[in-house]
């Protein structure tokens, strides 16, 4: 009889509910085993921490179709997918945790939230005058896909205005070539674009001296998207301030001088990871399944720029 195609997860496959049963499974997590079964695998779920060694295992999937990845970003891996072998992307998992960190990152800056935590820390209690509000600034969104549209849904609420951003203009949406018009009149910027060989050091020098004097940084992108040491020289020079989820270096080494950079505020590149990312991964990757199962297109497939 003929075996029915493997499916590697890097989950119990219960947490799909009732995968199709067309299908078989097994639970792997390259980075700790590769089982002998590696050659059969047909469906590669990979894990959502992805080390060098889930992109190293590929060359030896011979019979491998597909490739879904739980992550919005294929930058890691995109370039060691064989030929023939379809790319899917986490698309639409990590769109709520992304935004609510976004926003989240945009009030604590904006509301001076660290500096508060440092008093509280040291029992101290200044008021010291007004901080500044989300409410009646501009916010761009310079990447506009999926993740762009969750962010500008929970900004809108703060009584702000949005303006959309991507690699090609449409309808309401301004091409990334505009940026040197657009900046200048920004009191927030958000990058989420995807890292490519175009986004790579987009925020230079120059973008960030055409940025409005007091205007926030806000990088939900990748690291490598900023310049650090431009990064830097503007955060000291006190012409903006900035939030990170991404950095270049990541992490930054000890004594790094992103860590003592004024107005900065980092967190550990968290944006995809919570409560909210499991459920929208398996729901996902069980359509995927599904459709896998029945022959029907699937979705999400990386079969361009991005």
């Amino acid at each position: 009889m003929k075996k029915k195609p493997l499916v590697w997860l890097p989950f119990d496959p219960s947490e799909l509910g009732e995968p199709p049963t067309a299908l078989r499974y097994e639970v792997v997590d390259p980075m700790v085993r590769v089982p002998d079964s590696v050659a059969e695998v047909q469906f590669y779920v990979t894990p959502y921490n992805m080390g060098p060694a889930v992109a190293e295992v590929l060359p030896r999937m011979t019979s491998l179709d597909v490739v879904q990845t739980l992550s919005a970003g294929v930058d890691n891996i995109r370039g060691r997918v064989p030929d023939g072998v379809t790319l899917c992307n986490g698309r639409g998992i990590h769109d709520t945790s992304t935004a609510e960190l976004t926003v989240a990152l945009i009030l604590a800056s904006l509301r001076e939230l660290p500096r508060f935590v440092r008093q509280q820390e040291r029992g101290e209690w200044i008021r010291d005058g007004f901080t500044q509000s989300l409410a009646d600034k501009r916010v761009l969104i310079v990447g506009y896909g999926a993740i762009g549209a969750a962010i500008e849904a929970r900004l809108l609420p703060f009584e702000c205005e949005v303006v959309r951003v991507a690699r090609t203009a449409r309808a309401g949406v301004q091409a990334i070539g505009e940026l040197p018009t657009l900046l200048p009149e920004a009191d927030v910027v958000v990058l989420i674009v995807p890292l490519t060989t175009e986004t790579r050091g987009l925020v230079d020098a120059d973008f960030l001296a055409r940025m409005r004097p007091g205007a926030l940084l806000v990088n939900m992108a990748r690291g490598q998207v900023v310049e650090t040491e431009a990064l830097v020289e503007a955060l000291h020079a006190g012409r903006i301030t900035a939030a990170v989820d991404v950095t270049d270096p990541e992490p930054p080494p000890a004594g790094h001088p992103l860590w003592s950079a004024p107005g900065l505020l980092i967190s550990p590149h968290t944006g995809g990871a919570s409560s909210a990312m499991w459920p929208r991964a398996y729901r996902l990757v069980r359509a995927q399944l599904e459709r896998y199962a029945t022959g029907e297109p699937l979705a999400n497939v990386m079969s361009g720029d991005y």
